[in-house]
């Protein structure tokens, strides 16, 4: 069962890398949202440095969205899915190693650019430092949350703007905890461990439950 779930990692990741949606498309579109954020605002140093946090947490969860879509309706359309669901691997380990590969490839590239691009919003090294270990911890919770719309999405032809109805309400706390832990760094009475402990303990409820739930709804959709 190891091997299989290995192997079906390693087989998205190539696919993924392949198709050309997975890290760079999400760095770019990161990167986008960073750099015209600062034109619209206005030359205040200050406030860049404020809102900072807030913007780069946002480009961050619009980007790991990217590609979602596809997760599922790729192997769904070719008959992939048939063939996978009949190896020694349950649908919900399926769904899992999915779920990995998506965040390998256009998840933890974001985390790894976020120090760099933080630089643009003025943002200063304990806010970086926070953001980058908020980022790490929060950014899998958005994926595997989105295994729950794509697996949906999967039972329609063009399911790209259902997966983000269905995928952005349910990542709101991610993005309130994610971005209240990274403003403690600019100071306030609130400790960073309070937010970020929640924020774990929302991406470990993702981890065990979204590849349940999306396991759940490709079977509804298949039948």
């Amino acid at each position: 069962m190891t091997r299989a779930f290995l192997a079906l990692l390693s087989r998205d990741l190539a696919l993924a890398i392949r198709a050309g949606g997975g890290a760079g498309l999400g760095v770019v579109f990161f990167l986008a949202v960073v750099v015209v954020t600062p034109f619209a605002i206005g030359p205040d140093l200050a406030l860049l440095a404020r809102i900072g946090p807030a913007i780069l947490w946002i480009g961050a969860l619009l980007a790991s969205l990217i590609g979602l879509d596809r997760l599922f309706a790729a192997d769904a359309e070719d008959g992939a899915l048939d063939v996978l669901s009949m190896v020694a691997l349950p649908l919900e380990l399926i769904a899992a190693a999915k779920g990995l590969a998506h965040w390998i490839a256009t998840g933890l590239p974001l985390v790894v650019a976020a120090p760099v691009l933080s630089l643009l919003l003025n943002l200063q090294p304990a806010s970086i430092g926070a953001l980058t270990l908020t980022l790490l911890v929060g950014t899998p919770a958005i994926t595997f949350l989105g295994l729950i719309g794509a697996a949906f999405a999967s039972a329609f032809r063009r399911g790209g703007l259902l997966v983000a109805v269905l995928v952005m309400p349910l990542t709101i706390p991610v993005l309130i905890f994610g971005v209240a832990a990274t403003g403690t760094a600019l100071g306030g009475t609130v400790p960073f461990d309070t937010p970020f402990r929640i924020l774990a303990g929302l991406s470990l409820a993702a981890l065990v439950l979204g590849p349940i739930a999306a396991a759940a709804a490709l079977r509804a959709t298949r039948e």
